[in-house]
């Protein structure tokens, strides 16, 4: 309290009087000038933080303090340039300059000029160490860009030309006439970019071209100055290269289109949504929207639902107030107050349809990790996301150095690229009605994968039922068998030579006492690694058709061994029933993705909840992760076929015509060859079970099936067509029932179900 004191009479003490005038203050004014009021000030300043009891936080830290001082030396040596025709207390500040004798001391002659910019330049980098960081390195780069331009060097020449000219210390030679300064300087720059032409161009070949590689070896181009591969073939310019020496497509092949269409007012269109909401009775809140490729999200906070009652107003007697036309006064008063419900804002999803005029909504509730709803509201066009914009983003280029496997799935909701790494799913169902951008998503996994890993690294197994989707990448050399499977009769085979080269990979892990591929990849004793396969099957309904149990029994297999000796699956299908997507095969693939949908059936058939049906198609899709509770809405990427075909194009040019890539055909031979001697075996506990059946019986029937093994009709009614290929029921009798052929057990008698013609087995 006194500080605060002493800095309030300290004002009036300053001024100008003969009986308030005394040594001390007149000293002070002398030795800081104007100051004196800044020293008045941190008195006040000391005073207020004692009252408050915050005087430890006043000289908790020492930043705050050097700034003052810094601050305050530096403004007595700005002020020592002045001299006012002023008088404080009982001194004239045009006798000691407005900043007394410390600023005279800074400003009265040269060293203490550069003391007092030294001050300012302390000051400036104690305020903001960043902006001095970066004015530093601005200068900095400046100088090199003036050095680099050469006026200093060129500047010496001139000068000393010009001093040879004028004060010659050499005789020129007889017989040559004297050159004009500008001539000279001339004639030197011609000369030194002549030599630079020279230096730049490329030097002749002395020695003979090598011979082409053998077979197996790699081919490696010539390397430029600055260590990379040249190569003037490839079309955009130089190739990049992989961990192996490969070469690899450069990123000039993708397209690179933006979006150009104007997209409408988003702040428009959340008022709309708040002012329809509010119509219904329900108060919420815009607090954030995402823009996206294809929708907006907008997210909706939940407001209050407030009940209030009327209340009389009343006087200290108790008796009613009126108001000026004799009518008791009331005031309304909060009763309750309770948050907007959730699933009044979804049951109004076609209310703000409408209202927007938009084809479809979907409303995610919540959105996972944010405290609100999203509202997804179709954008007037859609933009394309092209591979390009994704490989480039940092999000991929962080996860590629990490996993050749890396794919590029689209972008989010908000306008965010959308990585995962295959090796990490470990495998990937895909399910998606016609038209809805399946076959462009398994192209871009491809193109994507293509595009950052070579032969050796990567290998792929495809199964193309259709024998049209996948034909573009018959050539590339990245295929583990010869060809592309076609045939359906192949099917088994091959994912049973996929089998066997899991189970042979994990004998050589045991061998050196290992666990994974990549253990196995970087082990010393390793000479040659071992490539991650990629099987890609794109129909799976067409397989489960032809051989329901093998298929799926193999799918199962590989997808819960195979991720360990880096082999995963990426299978797709349009149909996607309870019949084609079994239980065993669900819960072996995780990691799905669901484009848009015909039935709400389907789309809790892939991902278990409803919602793809609403989606809008060409890519829009729902990726359910295997960390991730609920699905995340991602628009997938689009590769055309020019680009698939510049890709493919790359890896099969003639320059790979001398690497001959391993192929694995020698597992399908064995394969086949293992079908043929072993016989058929029963290992269908189902089938097993059904023969059981028929032995007790004299005939048997579909619905027999259905109710005595609880199993569906689709799957009963294909035990009963295997049943009689193998000879072990006869054919159809008219009245569902079939004669059995195998001999009656001995246990509790036979049953004779033969029934009338046109009677029916319950």
């Amino acid at each position: 309290m006194a500080l605060l004191a002493l800095a309030l009479l300290a004002i009036p003490w300053l001024v100008p009087s003969a009986r308030g005038a005394t040594a001390f203050r007149d000293g002070l004014v002398t030795n800081l000038g104007l100051l004196v009021f800044a020293l008045i000030g941190i008195v006040a300043y000391l005073g207020l933080a004692v009252i408050r009891r915050r005087l430890d936080q006043a000289f908790s830290s020492w930043r705050p303090w050097a700034i003052g001082a810094l601050v305050l030396a530096f403004t007595s040596g700005l002020l020592g340039f002045f001299r006012p025709d002023w008088q404080l207390g009982g001194v004239f500040l045009n006798e000691v300059t407005a900043g007394g004798d410390l600023g005279h001391l800074m400003a009265g002659n040269l060293i203490g000029v550069l003391a007092w910019l030294g001050i300012g330049i302390a000051a400036f980098a104690v305020i903001t160490p960043n902006g001095t960081q970066a004015t530093a390195l601005g200068i900095g780069r400046g100088l090199r860009a003036v050095w680099g331009w050469g006026l200093p060097v060129r500047a010496l020449h001139s000068i000393g030309a010009l001093v040879q000219l004028v004060f010659p210390t050499r005789t020129p030679p007889q017989g040559t006439e004297k050159v004009p300064l500008d001539s000279m300087i001339w004639a030197q720059q011609a000369a030194a970019e002549e030599a630079v032409a020279v230096k730049e161009m490329p030097a002749e070949p002395t020695e003979p071209a090598p011979p082409p590689p053998e077979t197996g070896e790699q081919v490696r181009l010539p390397l430029n100055g600055s260590g990379e591969e040249e190569d003037d073939e490839a079309p955009g310019g130089k190739s990049r290269q992989a961990h192996d020496g490969w070469q690899l497509p450069t990123l000039d092949m993708l397209a690179d289109v933006a979006n150009t269409e104007g997209q409408p007012d988003n702040a428009e269109r959340a008022k709309l949504i708040v002012v329809t909401l509010a119509s219904f009775g329900v108060d919420v809140k815009v607090i954030q929207i995402n823009e996206g490729p294809t929708v907006t999200q907008f997210g909706l906070e939940p407001g209050w639902e407030i009940k209030t009652k009327k209340v009389l107003e009343r006087d200290e007697a108790g008796r009613p107030v009126l108001d000026r036309d004799g009518k008791p006064k009331a005031n309304l008063e909060e009763v309750s107050r309770t948050r907007v419900r959730v699933n009044q804002i979804t049951s109004l999803a076609n209310d703000m349809a409408l209202a927007l005029s938009a084809p479809s909504l979907r409303i995610e509730s919540p959105v996972p990790g944010k405290p609100f709803v999203g509202l997804e509201v179709p954008n007037q066009s859609a933009a394309l996301v092209t591979l390009r914009s994704i490989i480039e983003s940092p999000q991929f280029k962080r996860m590629a150095i990490r996993s050749r496997l890396t794919l590029a799935l689209g972008k989010s909701v908000s306008g965010e690229p959308s990585v995962t790494d295959l090796a990490k799913m470990p495998h990937l169902l895909i399910a998606g009605a016609t038209g809805s951008g399946k076959s462009v998503c398994i192209n871009s996994l491809i193109a994507c994968i293509l595009m950052h890993a070579s032969p050796e690294e990567v290998r792929f197994v495809m199964i193309d039922p259709k024998r049209v989707e996948l034909a573009v990448f018959a050539d590339i050399p990245h295929l583990a068998f010869s060809s592309i499977i076609t045939e359906m009769d192949q099917v088994v085979g091959t994912l049973q030579a996929v089998i066997h080269e899991m189970e042979s990979r994990y004998r050589r892990f045991a061998q050196i006492a290992v666990r994974n591929i990549d253990s196995y990849n970087k082990h010393p004793s390793v000479e040659s690694k071992l490539p991650k396969w990629v099987v890609i099957v794109d129909e799976l309904a067409d397989l489960m058709m032809a051989a329901p149990y093998e298929v799926e029994r193999q799918l199962c297999r590989l997808a819960q061994l195979a991720r360990a000796t880096g082999i995963h699956l990426v299978v797709a299908t349009q149909r996607p029933s309870v019949d084609v997507v079994t239980g065993l095969i669900k819960a072996n693939f995780p990691t799905r993705i669901a484009f848009a949908m015909s039935s709400q059936v389907d789309s809790r058939t892939i991902i278990d909840i409803a919602g793809a049906e609403k989606l809008l198609g060409r890519g829009d899709m729902l990726f359910m992760a295997t960390d991730a509770a609920k699905p995340r809405r991602l628009q997938g990427v689009f590769v055309s076929d020019k680009e698939v075909e510049e890709v493919v194009n790359f890896w099969t040019q003639d320059r790979f015509q001398g690497i001959e890539t391993d192929l694995f055909d020698h597992l399908l031979e064995e394969a086949q060859a293992a079908a043929k001697e072993k016989p058929e075996p029963n290992d269908d506990p189902i089938m097993e079970k059904a023969l059981n059946l028929a032995r007790e019986h004299r005939t048997i029937s579909t619905s027999m099936l259905q109710r005595r093994l609880r199993i569906g009709y689709p799957r009963a009614a294909r035990l009963m067509d295997d049943l009689e290929e193998r000879g072990f029921v006869g054919p159809s009798e008219g009245a569902g029932s079939r004669k059995v052929l195998l001999p009656i057990s001995d246990g509790d008698g036979a049953i004779d179900l033969e029934m009338e013609e046109g009677a029916e087995v319950t």
